[in-house]
């Protein structure tokens, strides 16, 4: 049931923390320059950024109460030393939830720099709230903040220390990019796939370009990233960085294993690079890589699902930045996207990848820290609920979610459809055509 409460909502983050930056950009550029079609476009995804944060508003409330429901021994042991993060949550959300509608409803009715300042607080409540539910993420991976006494209790709570843990940076940095990744490629997705069907006015040019532009920027960075987190998991959580590489055997000179599908203990299709694994975590090529055996049997993730699932991050998370390579080398000596077909097939395709990324991404995170819920601390076997009829929730959820899924499609293809001319029409006299 989390899983598939995460599963939902995560993507949703993404755009909550990544699209308002998207809209207030556009946004900008009419202001700065009195183009309408800036504005239209601003407007169109102003609506989009509404629809998502209000369906995001239900799957984190699920999540919230799940917390309780599915983990009532976890909550009550570690809730005073997570539940400041929690607390802050809350309140960006509510101070996201204010301005996104100040926003969306104040077009045409305030001036246009006026309503330009109503989205700041939108994107910095996104970036604030990520970086808080980050943050318990971060300590549940490197525990801290707490002292235990002889009967396990929990004592000497320091709230501000367990935020601040090891990890909280580079997952929320982590976290950030893949934000821009994923709402960028699927925005620029809709738009390239239009291009395809020979859609191809400066509207449908200028709205995938802006979120296109954003992604690309991203990719690259999120490689430099990825290397940071890597290196940081092989400190803190070397089992886990054994579980990436299925590495059983202590090594010094680990080598690295590219690609390829484990099946059991073994694995097949991958290319081996001499020193590989040692080089990148570590940045010592004779460096000693801990392997599985280092810890009992019992203590171990299962192997295959974390593998395999950090393979298709990497694998994905290349892809994207190769091709995030070809637009900015195009951009910046042509001055435009590349105009083959096969390049906006790929920008087609690089939205639903990077959302496979991402929910990736999450499980090497979350399946890799397994047998434990709080790293060496509490096992999920500890914490998990007891309570009979968790299949009829299971089945109860995913009906909820199907039916969000129904509306949210409805919405946007009745938002899509809408003729881009009025819209047009109305920015270019400066008056609201009663949609804003």
């Amino acid at each position: 049931m989390q899983a598939l409460s995460l599963a939902v909502h995560i993507p949703l983050v993404c755009f909550g923390v990544a699209f308002p930056a998207m809209v207030l950009y556009m946004e900008g550029l009419y202001v700065r320059t009195g183009d309408p079609l800036y504005k239209v476009i601003a407007k169109r995804w102003s609506k989009v950024m509404l629809i998502l944060f209000a369906v995001g508003a239900v799957t984190g409330t699920i999540l919230s109460f799940e917390l309780g429901l599915l983990w009532p021994e976890f909550m009550e042991r570690f809730g005073e030393v997570f539940g400041m993060a929690f607390a802050l949550e809350g309140v960006a959300f509510f101070l996201e939830a204010i301005f996104i509608a100040i926003y969306v409803y104040g077009w045409d009715r305030i001036s246009p720099r006026a309503h330009l300042l109503t989205g700041i607080p939108v994107v910095i409540a996104g970036f604030t709230g990520s970086l808080m539910v980050i943050g318990v993420n971060g300590w549940m991976n490197d525990p801290g903040g707490f002292e235990l006494d002889s009967d396990g209790n929990v004592t000497g709570v320091n709230p501000f220390a367990a935020f601040v843990n090891s990890n909280v940076w580079h997952e929320w940095v982590h976290m950030y990019l893949a934000g821009f990744l994923v709402a960028g490629f699927i925005v620029a997705g809709v738009y390239a796939f239009s291009w395809l069907r020979g859609h191809r006015d400066r509207f449908r040019q200028v709205a995938m370009v802006v979120p296109l532009t954003f992604a690309c920027l991203a990719a690259p960075i999120q490689v430099v990233v990825g290397d940071w987190a890597g290196r940081t998991v092989a400190e803190e959580q070397p089992t886990k960085l054994a579980a990436f590489e299925g590495l059983e055997q202590t090594t010094r000179g680990a080598d690295l294993r590219l690609g390829g599908i484990m099946i059991g203990d073994e694995i097949y299709g991958s290319v081996s690079i001499p020193d590989g694994l040692s080089l990148l975590a570590h940045h010592d090529p004779n460096a000693e890589v801990e392997g599985l055996n280092a810890v009992p049997a019992d203590e171990r993730p299962p192997v295959p699902v974390v593998r395999n699932a950090f393979q298709v991050m990497i694998g994905i998370g290349t892809g994207l930045a190769l091709l995030a390579v070809v637009y900015l080398v195009t951009a910046v000596r042509r001055g435009r996207p590349p105009r083959s077909k096969w390049f906006y097939i790929a920008v087609v395709a690089a939205g639903p990848a990077a959302l496979v990324a991402l929910i990736a991404g999450w499980i090497v995170t979350e399946v890799g820290r397994q047998p434990w819920i709080v790293y060496r601390v509490m096992r999920v076997s500890e914490a998990v609920t007891g309570a009979e009829g968790i299949p009829v929730g299971y089945a109860t959820l995913a009906l909820v979610y199907a039916a969000l899924a129904v509306i949210v499609l409805y919405l946007l293809r009745r938002l899509a459809h809408r003729p881009i001319e009025l819209e047009a029409e109305s920015a270019a006299r400066g008056v609201d055509d009663g949609s804003g």
